[in-house]
């Protein structure tokens, strides 16, 4: 029986098949949810996930999860914790494991829902990290302009940065998501949810270099349908664009180790803010589903006042 925090990880990690009543059990939960929700595919594969890692660790203890009681799945997140998981992979459990159980008990495989009386864990306040605009000036120019592949880099860092999309929306935009005549974009951000963006004047001068300059050189004769290209014809994946940005931070100047893709979107909506723009109308660009999302960034902007006030105020 695993005890130690370094066997837990080691039963979350392998890759050992699960046995064939949970898989069972976790298959029917997944097509339910994508039958019924139409629950994108990365959702489903991190639920998968989820569930395996709790059969792998309830199968060594003689047991399946559909039979897991609120004792067991307490002495999981015991153990979870306990091995250094942190707070917010808890609270996705939770929330897996709650869909999970709802499903049961629709289902009437079993009659109460284990999840019920376990209170999330208490998640850190966490503000999002936004660059200055002059450190933003400084990333977008350091991409070799003159080199397919760096005029290429400056469209992707000058469209995030103007549209403030989550690096996945970035990577894989497809070029008829792209509307130059009308300065708009259109993006499929989480849950299937369409928005449309404007562009802004830089941003769009920048992408019809782009596109007039370098796809071209990088796609040759080939009909490639993704915005933006590696020389394999693939979009750049998530991981290159997060090296690109580290790269690229160095060269401005900027520690790497503040920034992230996401950090382009942090600035986006924190330099909005600090302009005057609108919570309701900068939720609709970021493609928030909630409002409660969009006011951590009123946090932020606030932070950046009160540094303002205790540097310029003669009595600050």
């Amino acid at each position: 029986m695993p005890s130690k925090p370094s066997e837990l990880r080691a039963i979350a990690l392998q890759r050992a098949p699960v046995n064939a009543a949970d898989e069972a059990a976790i298959a029917a939960f997944l097509d339910a949810l994508w039958s019924e929700s139409g629950v994108a595919q990365a959702t489903l594969e991190s639920y998968r996930s989820d569930l395996e890692g709790l059969a792998r660790w309830r199968d060594g203890r003689g047991g399946g999860i559909a039979t897991a009681d609120r004792a067991v799945l307490f002495d999981y997140f015991a153990e979870r914790t306990n091995a250094g998981y942190s707070a917010r992979s808890n609270s996705r459990l939770l929330s897996t494991l709650r869909a999970f159980y709802a499903h049961c008990v629709r289902r009437r495989d079993r009659a109460d829902d284990p999840t019920a009386l376990i209170d999330p864990p208490r998640l850190p306040r966490s503000l999002p990290k936004a660059l200055s605009e002059s450190e933003i000036d400084a990333l977008l120019s350091a991409p070799e302009i003159h080199d397919p592949i760096g005029l290429r880099d400056r469209a992707m860092f000058e469209l995030m940065y103007a549209c403030g999309l989550r690096v996945s929306e970035l990577c894989n935009l497809p070029s008829t998501g792209l509307n130059l005549r009308q300065g708009v974009l259109r993006v499929m951000g989480k849950g299937s949810k369409e928005r449309l963006v404007p562009l802004g004047e830089e941003a769009q001068h920048w992408l019809e270099r782009y596109l007039a300059e370098a796809r071209p050189k990088i796609a040759g004769k080939r009909a490639l349908a993704s915005l933006f290209l590696e020389h394999s014809g693939e979009p750049p994946s998530r991981h290159k664009f997060w090296m690109l940005v580290k790269q690229y931070a160095v060269k401005a100047g900027i520690d790497p180790r503040r920034i992230s893709p996401h950090g382009l979107r942090h600035s986006f909506a924190t330099h909005l803010l600090n302009r005057g723009a609108d919570l309701r109308a900068l939720q609709l660009l970021l493609g928030h589903s909630s409002l409660s999302t969009t006011q951590i960034y009123t946090l932020v902007a606030r932070e950046h006042l009160q540094k303002l006030h205790a540097k310029h105020h003669p009595r600050g």
